[in-house]
């Protein structure tokens, strides 16, 4: 199961304005989510560094925290993500009722979209599902884990090293 993280991010750009005085040039600080699929902290740290550091210059990561998700929905249209609480009832082994809250993010164009998506990617659950918040979030994009993160292949594990 993936452990997501949200990472904020804070840079400084340019912008030019146009008063009575002619042209000038200002700072804009800008503010960017990020959602990472990373084991610490650290990790995350550090694949956000690695993934935002090629488009944007001079960057500091300001805010690291957990994201509970219980799971991610990717789409190829849809540039906003919305985060969906989904409710669902269940039995506990003494035949106790018991209310699951899961939140799930999914991409979208608007929000009944995003509810729909949602929807359609869990009508094959066994048990009647209820969609209650569908929120717009400020993540900008999401890196989910992938082989090429993985272990790098200079390094051995220490078992093989023990017999050389």
């Amino acid at each position: 199961m993936p452990s997501w993280f949200q990472g904020k991010i804070r840079y400084q750009k340019e912008e030019i304005v146009t008063d009575k005085r002619g042209d000038q040039i200002k700072l804009k600080t800008i503010n960017e989510a990020y959602l990472v699929d990373a084991v610490s902290y650290t990790d995350a740290e550090a694949r956000l560094y690695k993934e935002i550091a090629a488009n944007t210059p001079n960057f500091s990561v300001t805010t690291i925290s957990p994201m509970r998700l219980a799971d991610v929905f990717f789409f190829e249209k849809g540039d906003t993500w919305y985060k969906c609480k989904v409710v669902y009832v269940t039995e506990d082994d003494k035949g106790r009722e018991k209310r699951i809250v899961n939140m799930m993010l999914v991409n979208a164009e608007n929000a009944k979209q995003a509810y729909e998506r949602v929807e359609e990617s869990l009508k094959t659950m066994l048990i009647p599902i209820e969609i209650t918040d569908v929120n717009t979030t400020k993540i900008l994009d999401i890196f989910p884990y992938s082989e090429e993160d993985s272990i790098p292949a200079n390094l051995r594990p220490l078992h093989e090293v023990e017999k050389d």
